[in-house]
């Protein structure tokens, strides 16, 4: 028992930090591509992806709008 707790405690952290790695910017236009077709032909995408690349595209431009510098490290303003 003095094993297992510790062993679940690590498996729980280790999945909260997965679950916190931002996605890299292809994950952004692919999600872009796949809302943008599923607009023209409604069918093209599940609704469950459709719904999570709606966040991705969310969680990118709050990202976006807190971000002085470009992806190169030139400032933006």
């Amino acid at each position: 028992m003095a094993v297992v707790r510790p062993a679940l405690v690590i498996a729980a952290l280790a999945a909260f930090t997965l679950r916190a790695h931002a996605e890299d910017r292809s994950v952004l236009l692919n999600c872009k591509a796949m809302v943008e077709r599923a607009s023209k032909a409604p069918s093209a995408a599940s609704e469950a992806d459709l719904t999570r690349c709606r966040q991705v595209i969310r969680e990118w431009a709050l990202r976006d709008a807190r971000t002085t510098v470009d992806e190169e490290g030139k400032p933006l303003r």
